[in-house]
């Protein structure tokens, strides 16, 4: 089917609106006219006794009595479709209404008084005054309102030949050359505005429409993102625990590196799930700004240590220069925003190094990021902040990343109101620039620091329940968990935990903690089965969820519920350190 050109529908709104204006007026108009009508023939049967003026006001009673015709617009519930039929029928009625009072000098005009001629001149050159604007609209009504009613006039008083009359006619045709040229005027204005509205309207439609496209297609993109991201953190997940076992068992052995090998690779490959997690949750609302005042330095000085390395595998240089400047920020997130920076910063360049710098600027503090890389062309430095958009790499060399980077720094910058500006200078290299609000020295600053490691040993539970649908992720998680003396049982879903849990209620030998999966068997709610088992057993058992969700509305309900979490595939350090704080 072919879709309708846009020009013709705008045109076809343009008339709907211009019969619109041209009725509006109609029933005011036509009362006004009445009455004028009645007491111009009173007065000029008063001053005349001319028969005629009867004859001229049966003539306009007629036109007057036509206004039904005019008034079923009104009651048309097709109307707007209908916009050319009754642009023709009100051409028609003023054709009409405009000839009757053209006739109306050749009636009873005197030819021998001229002050009632030329109140009768002054009154249709009134009425060619007051009825214009409302026909202006249309072209056609202009014409049909004036001319007839104007010949009617001129060629009356050029009939009568004396040298009065023809003056009057003359100053008559001036005048309707004078109306016609106003009216052509604003007709041509109304018409340029509606159309330039309705224009506007058009592009505005498909720029809805366009953004309504676009907002499918990245809640689209969301659930692909989450649905690949959870089933690859399944097997992952397994593989991590498995992993960890061995690396424990091989300890001392020559074959020890193979399962160091292992978990590098099953490390790399979580990290990059954990990125696009990262920007679930930053989607999602999840992670929120804890804004504190911070001594710049010690954020600078806990990115030094990991990322130095990087540099140094590259044989680039990395200069923190430390200040002692203090900012107001999160510092964890001003971390991490900062960390992606120097780490792109670090893959694209290739000789040279990377230099972090802080100046303060009166109320704010500047962080820049510069590098001797590779630069970026102009042409993708509004880009280069989407999800997966990578210059130069179109083999998508995963040692480049995934292009996700740069995306986290521009939710992070707009979560912590920290703008960040990007100057490049292609082949020399790129600078961010990251403006922070400076803040007052405190006497007793609040360190920040990372998370310091538990003892793995350290107040673990001695016994778990674990409640998981995946065969794989129970049989790993249980291996893991025995090379450190901690016992478990296993259950599919809410109805095995149960029963799990009253038989150990029963021996006398309670579950220390349970380790619940987000999404169990049949789409059912690993969360809300927890909550519903700590209702019936006891708030005081310790519930841990463990899940590969990256929806953002299910993370957003995760945090709301104030379980602890974990996201698959899991660091086994980190599931010792959870399981350690259930204990406390």
């Amino acid at each position: 089917m072919t879709e309708p050109d846009t020009g013709d529908l705008t045109q076809q709104r343009v008339l709907r609106e211009q019969v619109a204006a041209l009725y509006a007026t109609a029933l005011s108009s036509t009362i006004a006219d009445a009455v004028l009508a009645w007491a111009l023939c009173a007065l000029f049967w008063w001053q005349l006794r001319d028969p005629l003026v009867f004859v001229w006001l049966g003539l306009h009673t007629i036109q007057v009595l036509r206004y039904p015709l005019i008034h079923a617009y009104f009651r048309d519930p097709q109307a707007a479709a209908r916009s050319a039929f009754w642009a023709r029928r009100q051409w028609r009625e003023l054709l009409y209404y405009s000839a009757t009072w053209g006739l109306a000098p050749w009636l009873f005009m005197p030819a021998d008084d001229m002050p009632m001629t030329t109140l009768l001149m002054l009154i249709m050159l009134g009425l060619i005054s007051g009825g214009v604007p409302s026909v202006a609209p249309r072209w056609a009504s202009v014409l049909a309102f004036v001319l007839p009613m104007m010949a009617g006039l001129i060629s009356a008083l050029l009939w009568r030949g004396d040298t009065t009359h023809l003056f009057l006619a003359a100053c008559a045709g001036i005048y309707t050359g004078a109306m016609l040229h106003f009216a052509r005027r604003q007709h041509l204005l109304l018409t340029a505005s509606l159309q330039m509205r309705f224009e506007k309207e058009a592009l505005a439609e498909q720029l809805a429409g366009q953004m309504a496209a676009t907002q499918r297609a990245s809640e689209e993109k969301t659930r692909f993102f989450a649905a690949a991201s959870h089933d690859l953190r399944q097997p992952l997940h397994a593989i991590a625990l498995f992993g960890a076992v061995l690396d424990k068992e091989l300890q001392g052995q020559p074959t020890h590196t193979h399962a160091q090998r292992l978990m590098g690779a099953v490390h790399s490959l979580g990290t990059s799930l954990d990125t696009m997690l990262d920007v679930s949750r930053l989607d999602a609302g999840v992670i929120e700004a804890d804004v504190q005042d911070v001594p710049l330095s010690t954020v600078l000085q806990a990115l030094h240590p990991s990322l130095a390395s990087r540099a140094e595998e590259r044989e680039l240089q990395l200069r923190l220069r430390a200040t002692p400047v203090w900012v107001r920020t999160d510092p964890h997130l001003l971390q991490r925003l900062l960390g992606n920076l120097i780490e792109n910063a670090i893959k694209y360049t290739a000789h040279g190094g990377v230099l972090v710098v802080a100046r303060p600027r009166g109320a704010q503090v500047w962080i820049d990021v510069v590098d001797t890389g590779i630069g970026i062309a102009p042409e993708h430095a509004d880009r280069v902040f989407d999800e997966f958009y990578q210059v130069d790499n179109p083999g998508r060399d995963r040692t480049r990343g995934l292009g996700i980077g740069l995306s986290i720094v521009r939710r992070l910058s707009q979560l912590l109101d920290h703008p960040v500006r990007l100057r490049s200078w292609p082949g020399h290299g790129t600078r961010f620039r990251v403006t922070v609000p400076r803040a007052k020295p405190t006497p007793e600053p609040t360190l920040y620091r990372r998370p310091a490691t538990l003892a793995a040993s350290q107040a673990l539970p001695r016994r778990v329940l674990l409640v998981d649908d995946e065969a794989d992720i129970t049989d790993a998680l249980s291996a893991f968990l025995q090379t450190w003396g901690v016992a478990s049982e296993t259950a599919r879903d809410e109805d095995g935990a149960a029963l799990a849990l009253q038989a150990a209620a029963a021996r006398q030998e309670p579950f220390d903690a349970l380790l619940c999966d987000y999404r169990l068997a049949e789409g059912a709610d690993g969360l809300a089965a927890s909550q519903r088992l700590r209702a019936r057993f006891g708030q005081a058992l310790p519930v841990l969820l463990i899940t590969g969700e990256t929806a953002p509305d299910r993370l957003q309900r995760v945090r709301d519920s104030g379980v602890p979490v974990l996201f698959k595939p899991v660091d086994p350090e980190r599931l010792l350190q959870a399981l350690a704080l259930l204990r406390r």
